[in-house]
């Protein structure tokens, strides 16, 4: 017997539709009946992929005892974090205060007056186990302490209250101090240095500004530390060797065990920077053969027909369709028996001298491949990477491998190969822009139209569907625009659009109409979600459900929407000339100030948006020279001009104002480089 969310166009949510709880969807009607019954509301947030979300799933959610108690103590509600960002992050900040960290699942108790939350934790097992209380007794727990303690109830949740508000109070500064650049490219260049004692995150918000603020003499640790982020994540086991695409984690500090699960903005993100640092002269061919990999999966794996990008690949999958449970992993790792049944003892050897390889795996008996060095491949090891690719996919060559939907598809499905994870085929606008924004750049880098023409294809998807009368839309579910964007939505689709402007001018094809669109969509966004009293962006439009409304400035495995709109203003003023966008460009970077000032480390996007706003730079020159000029150039954006004067080859401006015009390509990079570090040279 199914519940309310079996009819929800969410897979996480339709994940939870057989569970005994009597789940309902976050609604007025939901809310409503919470009030009505007096019943505290158990909010549960996660999302698809989400490896610990489907073992509770599993084990607590499925649970009889827990049902029946559950059902009659409380008003449960499920929520999917990848539609409903806002509310995930109001609740995400309210647990972190409580306990310290956060994570999904993420599992509130909040009071059906007012949903303010008064306890909350992440995982809770069925039985006792981890050093966390059986989940029964967390429940039964909550629901005397809700019925007994009415005064210490209200005095908690009046704490949290007050601290959820306090995140949303933003002190603007008087002014834009540029000591604060340099501040905030060392601390956020040390966080990518640091080794880590537990999981490896990409962390490319943070990766991203050192690789920016590496061009500065002050900075000479950046490179360095950039270029070793790049070696870990085109390297390490994070990396799907054989099938291409980044995995979201590794669980060690060592980059060679993954959390399994693939998200989309993960490798938007790591493709953009691998394209940079390639861009930055850090070419080892490691990390061209990463993209061109990434690519192929994403081609096979994650485009839907009408030409957007599905959301993301689960970390489990079935090892036979009569299992009732899927293992992590499965569907990437060998056992060494396996490798010795499929190679030759000279290819298994030669496999052995590129990946770290031992008969006793380094994942619960099984391996994962990690390369030992970085350089090349062999056209034997691609060779023999293609036959480990055909026993996974069933063919040496792929061109379309369907997704499997649901776990019953996946389990009765006639797969050629491995049964594969489950893919979540939603389509989310924030995401797809940051794929866009990857292949856009590596098309520039790495001159491939292909890329170029993948980019094109999703943005228009989106233009053409996702912008509907109520404004832009942020998912698609098999074809239908649903719930309204989000900062974040606009934001990414933004820079996306001014990336394939970029992009376009460096192959020569037609750029003027991404200009147009994200000047357009700039319009809309502003109309929307600019906050007048402060500035800076609103995460979502007001809402009665919300309890607070916030301006995300808080950059997590993706940046945050206002560093992102920050930069993206600054580029359309030049692109332009419409100073207004520099003007609220400034006034957002003042509205942060102080954020930047105490926390440069939480918010390396503002740092970036920073230093764009103090070097930023305007090339004008003709077709003939943006291929050169695509080198790192990461405060600068590009223009065509039809009549240079005599005898030049580009003209580099800030603002309204241009140095004398460039006579060579020497002249042109020096005033190039100048511009772009004028903000910390002596003056």
């Amino acid at each position: 017997m199914t519940n309310r969310l079996a009819d929800s166009q969410s897979l996480y949510l339709r994940k939870h539709a057989e569970n005994p709880i009597d789940w309902w969807p976050w609604c007025d009607e939901a809310l409503a009946t919470a009030q009505r019954d007096d019943k505290p509301i158990f909010l549960s947030i996660g999302y698809s992929s989400c490896h610990w979300c489907t073992v509770m799933e599993g084990e607590a959610f499925s649970d009889d005892e827990i049902a029946t108690y559950m059902n009659a103590n409380f008003l449960p509600i499920k929520v999917d974090r990848e539609e409903r960002p806002d509310i995930d992050s109001i609740y995400m900040q309210a647990v972190q205060a409580m306990i310290g960290q956060g994570g999904w699942p993420l599992n509130m108790f909040l009071a059906p007056d007012d949903r303010v939350p008064f306890y909350g934790g992440t995982y809770f097992p069925v039985e006792p186990r981890y050093g966390r209380p059986g989940f029964i007794e967390v429940l039964t727990a909550i629901r005397n302490f809700y019925d007994a303690e009415k005064d210490k109830l209200d005095s908690q949740k009046q704490a949290l209250f007050d601290h959820l508000r306090s995140m949303t109070v933003l002190a603007p500064s008087d002014g834009l101090d540029i000591a604060l650049l340099q501040q905030g490219l060392a601390a956020n260049t040390e966080v990518v240095i640091r080794e880590s004692q537990g999981p490896s995150f990409p962390m490319i918000p943070y990766a991203a500004v050192a690789l920016q603020g590496s061009r500065f003499e002050a900075n000479s640790l950046a490179l360095s530390a950039c270029q070793q982020r790049g070696l870990d994540l085109a390297l390490g086991g994070i990396f799907d060797h054989v099938g291409g695409g980044w995995h979201r984690y590794t669980v060690d500090p060592n980059w060679t065990v993954p959390h399994f699960e693939k998200m989309l903005y993960d490798n938007g993100q790591v493709m953009e920077y691998l394209a940079n640092l390639w861009s930055a002269g850090v070419q080892d061919p490691a990390f061209d053969r990463a993209i061109s990999k990434t690519v192929e999966w994403l081609h096979r794996e994650m485009t839907a027909e009408a030409g957007y990008f599905y959301a993301a690949q689960d970390a489990d999958n079935f090892a036979q369709p009569t299992d009732l449970e899927p293992e992590e992993g499965d569907f990437y790792v060998w056992r060494y028996t396996a490798l010795e049944d499929q190679l030759s003892a000279d290819e298994l050897e030669r496999l052995g001298a590129t990946f770290e390889i031992q008969p006793a795996g380094n994942f619960e008996g099984q391996i994962v491949l990690k390369r030992q060095s970085p350089g090349p491949f062999s056209d034997e090891i691609e060779g023999i990477l293609t036959r480990l690719f055909a026993v996974r996919y069933g063919s040496p060559t792929v061109d379309r491998f369907p997704p499997a939907q649901n776990n019953e598809e996946a389990k009765t499905q006639d797969w050629p190969g491995r049964i594969p994870p489950v893919t979540d085929t939603k389509m989310i606008v924030a995401w797809n822009s940051l794929m866009i924004s990857g292949l856009a750049r590596a098309a520039a880098v790495f001159g491939q139209a292909e890329y170029l023409a993948m980019a094109t294809t999703a943005a228009n998807f989106i233009l053409q569907h996702q912008r509907t009368p109520d404004g832009l839309q942020r998912l698609n579910y098999g074809g239908t625009a649903t719930v309204a964007a989000q900062s974040e939505d606009y934001a990414f689709l933004i820079k996306a659009l001014l990336d394939l402007h970029q992009a376009s001018l460096v192959l020569a094809v037609e750029a003027e109409p991404w200009l147009t669109a994200a000047h357009q969509l700039q319009i809309e966004f502003d109309e929307r979600l600019w906050a007048l009293e402060g500035g800076g962006y609103y995460s979502a439009e007001a809402a009665d459900d919300l309890l607070v409304r916030e301006r995300s400035w808080l950059d997590n495995a993706t940046p945050a929407a206002n560093g992102v709109a920050i930069a993206n203003l600054i580029h359309l003023a030049l692109l332009t000339e419409d100073l207004t966008y520099l003007e609220r460009a400034e006034q957002a970077l003042m509205t942060f100030g102080q954020i930047m000032q105490q926390s440069p480390t939480a918010c390396p996007s503002l740092i970036s948006a920073l230093d764009q706003y103090a070097n930023h730079t305007l090339i004008r020159t003709t077709s003939e020279q943006f291929k050169t000029l695509a080198a790192h150039s990461p405060t600068a954006v590009l223009q065509t001009i039809a009549d240079l004067p005599p005898n030049a080859v580009g003209l580099v401006c800030q603002g309204l104002s241009c140095q004398e015009p460039a006579e060579d390509a020497t002249q042109l990079q020096t005033q190039i480089t100048q511009s772009q570090q004028r903000s910390l040279l002596p003056q």
